[in-house]
């Protein structure tokens, strides 16, 4: 990712508080003190959307500066006292990026599609507006990690921006989204891959919220300009941070103190920025941060306070929604220990994954001390790998997978163990913990250790064991199964679950994975009221996407239809549909992992 300029000393870090959707109009993403009356709500009709936004009635409406007189060595500002401007230096001169070296924001991306299997044109001439819309109205988290990580993959591709879409309105979108799915990191990206001069209105509000992501007060320095239009109330206390970035102490010092005595930004807002301007050199500056009377965490007051090593109050951080714990995962002014409540959270989402939140634990265990090591989770993760006794790992994987109160929770002990779990030998004499182990294979997408399991189904004497490792490999791996209606009959008959979800998920996805062929599946389907022949507009969209070879909006469609609390609540034709055309797409082993993990997150009761 390209450097940016004027970066906080203190480090690039991630973490980001809950925000609402960019709804149709445009609003302010900062605090409600913030707040500009909203502008118009941005146009529907496509010719205008693929045409840059009109600014030259935001130009008139600005007021005129006065030129500088001849010879004068300062700019006039509205903001500072003549003592104060005669301390500011003179401006640099400008700069100018020649025509070779600028980027074309119609095609913006930090992976290659081909590389992710993805192909060449994730989104293909699909009708960008439209695309657009779904995004914006996609809640999140995602109901599975995998398909949030295939997703977050389709969102990063650089690929030429759809029709009937402004291209930077497109990068902006993808980077809204991404950030609403904790994607911090990824987002800051594709805001990296435009150029500035290029950027709207949209992607303003978007690469300001990246930055407050990213805990990185010093990517808003080049924004001062674009902001002027959409966030400018917040200006005065960006330019005196961008200062003190800069190594301006004496005129950082003056626009903190012009800003506090002039408002309109007052309270912990202020205190924060100055303590970031604190963090300057020779500022000589010290801020005092109480969170006593805050209720809430916005995007400016986490942003700030991760870019200064600052935890939130728990009560507050408790409170955030599950993308926020991943953004606060990401910054690297706290500890380990402090970062991996969250990073559980993250790895669960599908941000972090089993490998990175195996590193952070490992960096727990180095950094605590030998004698308060027993009984901790680190130590329980270093005995599922190490332990010479196999029962001794398993007994430690066990108590992993218990961890956690909440689904995110435990789906991450299971990610986290993939590895370990590729170390246990497939044998019967283990059946009890078969299916977790092949499911944290598979939450790890080591499908191909877990199809080792195979050979030995036909030795497990539980039949519960045996039912959940058979559905969990007919679904998630290559291997060879049977995957008759007879054996699918005796999984639906001994189904305990409410409304026989577990069976609805299973069939569906056979269906989808084209794992059974259509004259089954109808039988099946008849029999026992599965629901998999229901369509919708929806479903001839999904439908569409598979056929067009289209990935991205497979997967975009896929997370739209797939928007539920619980696994059991999807519609079995949805997940039908889903997976038939992400498979359709070229999109097959994401399609079999997603499937194996709804099934696996029903066993588990969530």
């Amino acid at each position: 990712m390209p450097a940016r300029p004027n970066r906080l000393l203190l480090g690039a870090a991630f973490g980001l508080v809950a925000i609402p959707a960019l709804a149709l109009a445009q609003q302010s993403l900062l605090p409600p003190v913030f707040n500009d009356p909203a502008p118009a709500p941005e146009q529907t009709n496509s010719q205008s959307n693929a045409q840059a936004p009109d600014s030259s009635a935001a130009e008139a409406s600005r007021p005129q500066r006065r030129a500088a007189a001849e010879g004068s060595t300062v700019v006039e500002s509205e903001s500072l006292t003549p003592e104060e401007l005669a301390e500011l230096p003179a401006p640099p001169p400008p700069v100018e990026i020649p025509d070779a070296s600028r980027r074309d924001p119609r095609r913006v991306g930090a992976i290659d599609p081909l590389n992710w299997g993805l192909g060449d044109a994730p989104w293909g001439r699909a009708n960008g507006s439209f695309l657009s819309g779904l995004m914006r109205r996609l809640d999140t988290p995602l109901p599975s990690r995998w398909l949030h990580i295939a997703l977050r993959n389709a969102l990063l591709a650089r690929s030429d921006a759809p029709p009937e879409v402004h291209p930077v309105d497109w990068v902006a979108e993808r980077a809204w989204l991404l950030l609403r799915m904790g994607e911090a990191d990824a987002a800051a990206m594709l805001v990296a891959g435009v150029d500035v001069s290029d950027f709207t209105p949209k992607m303003t509000q978007v690469a300001v919220q990246s930055a407050l992501a990213s805990a990185d007060p010093g990517a808003l320095c080049p924004l001062r300009e674009n902001m002027a239009k959409v966030e400018k109330r917040v200006l005065p206390l960006t330019d005196a941070m961008c200062s003190a970035l800069t190594g301006e102490a004496t005129t950082a010092a003056s626009r903190i103190e012009q800003a506090r005595r002039r408002g309109p930004i007052v309270g912990i807002d202020h205190v924060l920025a100055d303590k970031v301007v604190g963090a300057g050199a020779d500022t000589g500056r010290a801020a005092t941060v109480e969170w006593d009377n805050v209720e809430a965490l916005t995007a400016w007051r986490f942003g700030l306070s991760a870019a200064t090593g600052m935890m939130p109050p728990a009560n507050l951080l408790n409170r955030a929604p599950a993308r926020v714990r991943a953004w606060q995962a990401r910054v690297p002014m706290l500890s380990a220990e402090q970062r991996l409540p969250s990073a559980r959270i993250a790895a669960g989402l599908g941000v972090f994954s089993s490998s990175a939140l195996g590193d952070l634990y490992s960096t727990v265990y180095d950094a605590t001390d030998p004698s308060d090591l027993a009984g901790t989770d680190a130590w329980q993760l270093r005995l599922a790998f190490a332990a010479r006794d196999p029962a001794e790992r398993l007994a430690a994987m066990r108590r992993l997978w218990g961890t956690g109160d909440d689904q995110l929770q435990r789906l991450a002990g299971e990610a986290l163990l993939s590895l370990a779990a590729s170390r246990v030998r497939p044998s019967a004499a283990v059946e009890a913990d078969a299916p977790k182990l092949i499911a944290s294979l598979l939450a790890g997408g080591n499908d191909a250790a877990a199809a080792r399991w195979a050979p030995v189904l036909g030795e497990i004497e539980n039949e519960a064991a045996a039912d959940q490792a058979w559905a969990l490999l007919a679904l998630g791996t290559t291997a060879q199964v049977d995957v008759s209606a007879s054996r699918i009959e005796d999984f639906i008959d001994a189904d305990t679950s409410k409304d026989k979800s577990r069976s609805k998920l299973l069939v569906a996805g056979l269906a989808g994975l084209g794992k059974i062929d259509s004259e089954t599946a109808t039988a099946l389907n008849r029999s026992y009221g599965l629901g998999l022949g229901r369509s919708s507009s929806w479903t001839r969209f999904m439908v569409e996407a598979g056929t067009r070879r289209q990935p991205g909006s497979a997967l975009l469609f896929a997370a739209v239809g797939m928007q539920a609390t619980t696994p059991e609540r999807i519609p079995s034709a949805h997940l039908f549909q889903a997976l038939k055309a992400m498979r359709s797409a070229g999109l097959e082993s994401q399609a079999r992992l997603i499937a194996a993990e709804m099934l696996a997150r029903t066993a588990r009761g969530q």
